[in-house]
């Protein structure tokens, strides 16, 4: 039974890294995208119809990380008891119940473009960093990894807004067509 539950254990922690890394993959190319798109006052059709590719990979990223998380959860409950319940993994639950949320309210339109797609950004980044972390043995503070998801939010929402402005003050004057 041990041999078993550790296998389960690996083989999900191995998809849910290489699920990480698709996700921050696809969150830099989305929020990189979004910039180029916007770039020009409108996100046109053929804008749209290129980002949604981008989008259903983290669909599938998000489904295999809460997939993934759920099974090592289990496993590790299962085989060492409420013990496993650290501050890093409360962090971890925290970033992918804020990366589900944000993008349902993104895709419902609930969420605004200047908050939602920084949320995404940041929270993604956010389980890449963390996870290294893991990896090392650091980051065991709940509220440090709190006070830092703050932190680093606040930063990628002024860094993402500030590119909006930016390019909108670097956009071309309309032509007057009255002239």
């Amino acid at each position: 039974m041990m041999l078993v539950m550790e296998f389960i254990f690996n083989v999900s922690a191995v998809i849910q890294m290489m699920s990480i890394s698709l996700g921050v993959g696809a969150s830099t190319v989305a929020i990189t995208s979004f910039f180029v798109a916007i770039a020009d006052g409108h996100m046109d059709a053929t804008e749209r119809r290129m980002l949604q590719p981008v989008y259903v990979i983290l669909r599938v990223a998000m489904g295999l990380i809460l997939a993934t998380a759920i099974l090592k959860a289990l496993t590790e409950i299962i085989t060492f008891g409420g013990s496993v319940i650290t501050g890093s993994l409360l962090g971890i639950w925290t970033v992918i119940v804020v990366l589900f949320i944000n993008a349902y309210l993104m895709t419902a339109h609930i969420m605004p473009s200047s908050f939602g797609p920084a949320i995404q950004a940041g929270s993604w980044y956010t389980l890449g960093f963390l996870t290294a972390l893991i990896s090392i043995g650091i980051a065991n503070s709940y509220l440090v990894f709190l006070i830092g998801y703050g932190l680093f939010m606040a930063a990628v929402i002024t860094f993402v807004n500030g590119m909006i402005v930016y390019l909108k003050i670097r956009r071309p004057a309309k032509p007057n067509l009255a002239d």
